[in-house]
């Protein structure tokens, strides 16, 4: 199984190429933060730690510095994944990082609009740009999976306002363009799959709390983060999604990490299956009893 996972940095995109790797994928990290150099972000991840972490996992990861926004450098990707592998099976949309430019809770007239308009085109632009140059190598062999990370299901978006128009905006595009990649793709056997992960122990997420994975569960958080989950929990539901056989089922939908866990039988690295957004509509939302105990 050939792969590029976009946004490999940190993160969800981190836990799906591991779990890829996991599957014995060659798997090809990208974004902008290496040993050399960061990206805004200033965060320590690198793509070259993903791709130490996708080869212990039992894969091969290739470190690849692309900036998604750069035409040229997406087509310098997709020609490199060409003529080293002659095929790509699974593209991974999960690249983001516009984490500092979104305020929380702010109406249009008082958001900052350059930081607004700089986070759809990370959220949206770089997702269209990368099908655009590696679409035509994946369409070349039947069955191709393409995987756009989100923040909610289509249908969860549809009836909830995200935080700020811009946020809400990128989300919601997201969720589209999984399902406007099923009709593209439908004439190729291609499947294209929306996915969002739960409450994310991401290293941002971890360092916010200022806890480890290790003592994850100390962090002074309201009881949602005790559903939380790994990045690697939402990997290894698109790593069984990608070695279904029976995949075209999926296309076009809008799931969750929990989702593709319940549907593959999949679990987190410490063996649960964490059904977060189902606590949030069904406790959380409606002032609920029910413990956070009964959604892992």
């Amino acid at each position: 199984m050939i792969a590029v996972v976009a946004g490999a940095t940190r993160g969800t995109g981190r836990g799906i190429a591991v779990a890829l790797g996991e599957a014995g994928a060659t798997v090809y990290c990208t974004g902008r933060s290496t040993r050399e150099a960061r990206s805004e972000l200033n965060r320590p991840e690198t793509i070259e730690e993903t791709a130490e972490l996708v080869t212990a996992a039992g894969g091969t990861g290739v470190p690849v510095r692309t900036d998604h926004l750069d035409p040229d450098q997406v087509a310098d990707l997709a020609a490199r994944v060409r003529s080293e592998q002659g095929r790509l099976d699974v593209l991974v949309n999960d690249v983001w990082g516009a984490d500092p430019l979104w305020e929380w809770d702010t109406p249009v007239w008082k958001h900052d609009l350059a930081k607004g308009l700089r986070l759809l085109r990370l959220a949206v632009d770089t997702h269209l740009i990368t099908g655009r140059h590696l679409f035509p190598l994946l369409i070349e062999h039947e069955g191709g999976l393409v995987v756009e990370v989100t923040d909610g299901t289509r249908e969860f978006n549809e009836t909830r306002y995200r935080e700020n128009v811009y946020y809400d905006l990128a989300k919601t595009s997201v969720n589209r363009l999984a399902f406007a990649w099923s009709h593209e793709l439908r004439p190729y056997g291609g499947t294209a799959v929306a996915v969002t992960p739960g409450f994310l122990r991401s290293e941002a997420m971890l360092d916010n709390f200022g806890v480890s994975e290790d003592n994850w569960r100390e962090a002074e958080a309201d009881p949602t983060w005790m559903v939380s989950e790994t990045p690697l929990y939402t990997g290894r539901g698109v790593a069984a999604l990608a070695r279904d056989p029976d995949r075209r089922r999926w296309t076009g939908r809008s799931v969750t990490s929990g989702d593709l866990a319940a549907a593959y039988g999949v679990t987190d690295a410490d063996g649960s299956r964490p059904q977060v957004w189902r606590y949030i509509t069904e406790v959380r939302e409606k002032g609920g009893e029910a413990g956070w105990q009964d959604y892992r």
